[in-house]
């Protein structure tokens, strides 16, 4: 297999473990209503500034699924809309506590589920890789800006 195709399955395959891994841990501390969709998309909630348009960008989905899927995390407690300051149309979403306590919740799970790859690689190794690939990573809203 070429280095490119080891890139992608294995980033892949990293990326899925750590879904699940943080989706199961989310599940556990009291949140079974919640898909790993639900976590990507409080991933762009909890940036700021988003509308349901912004969310469907971000999920590279439509805007009537987006839709669709704020109306669930409002229904569940999760997100509640706000008017837009310069849109009437637009409704800004934002996080309630419970989707705050969810997204604490993902926090904790994410730093438990890399805990191992930092343990195998050295702190040292690790720093360098989120170095590398905070360079690979697509600008936006949700990328860490350290």
């Amino acid at each position: 297999m070429d280095d490119a195709l080891a890139f992608s399955a294995l980033v892949l395959a990293l990326s899925g473990q750590l879904v699940q891994e943080i989706h199961t841990s989310v599940s556990q501390q009291g949140f079974q209503d919640l898909r790993p969709a639900h976590g990507f998309a409080f991933a762009r909630i909890s940036a700021g500034g988003a509308t349901t348009a912004d969310l469907a960008e971000h999920l590279g989905v439509t805007k009537q699924a987006a839709a669709q899927l704020v109306e669930e995390l409002v229904r569940k407690g999760y997100v509640e809309r706000h008017p837009h300051p310069h849109d009437a149309r637009a409704r800004l979403l934002e996080l309630t506590e419970t989707g705050w306590a969810a997204t604490r919740a993902a926090d904790q799970a994410a730093r438990a589920a890399v805990a191992p790859w930092r343990e195998v690689l050295g702190q040292a190794r690790f720093s360098e890789l989120v170095a590398d690939l905070t360079h690979l990573a697509p600008p936006g809203p949700i990328r860490p800006a350290w």
